[in-house]
């Protein structure tokens, strides 16, 4: 299974809480994007052995054991709490470092429709992140509930 190194928390990361302290007993948690769904992570680039979830930080603040996070090909959100559980950030559709490719167009205000070669992960429009109520996909094909403006970027990331 293909794993990508994961820009939070990746390699050697410290954590730290809001007034600049160790997070010593910090915890990651792994969700898909844009959900409370848990999703699994790994300790290498082997992509063999999972990591707990929530992900425990050491007394200095970093990722125990290897030090890394190897992601799978979805996109994931973040979520840093506080050995108390409190709320310190939240990080959503997070990818693995070289996961996605990015395909462009540009919207005319009248095609729905744009061909997509991969697995859609997220899409853009203006930078702006569509939430999947707004577009579909299926056999290939990325169909939006209503036209992109005229002029508009498209950014459709896929794996």
């Amino acid at each position: 299974m293909a794993v990508f190194l994961s820009p939070v928390g990746g390699v050697a990361a410290q954590f730290f809480t809001n007034t600049g302290a160790v997070l010593t007993g910090g915890k990651l948690y792994t969700y898909l994007a844009g959900t409370t769904t848990p999703v699994v992570t790994y300790t290498t680039n082997a992509g063999t052995v999972a990591r707990t979830n929530p992900v425990v930080l050491d007394s200095a603040g970093r990722v125990p054991g290897s030090g890394e996070i190897w992601l799978t090909t979805v996109s994931y959100k973040f979520i840093l709490r506080d050995s108390n559980d409190v709320l310190i950030a939240t990080y959503d559709n997070i990818s693995g470092i070289g996961a996605l490719t990015v395909q462009n167009y540009t919207g005319d205000g009248t095609t729905v429709g744009f061909a997509v070669s991969g697995n859609v992960v997220n899409v853009y429009i203006n930078g702006v992140y569509q939430n999947r109520n707004t577009y579909s996909f299926a056999s290939g094909t990325l169909t939006f509930t209503q036209a992109p403006p005229l002029n508009s970027l498209i950014e459709i990331l896929y794996n």
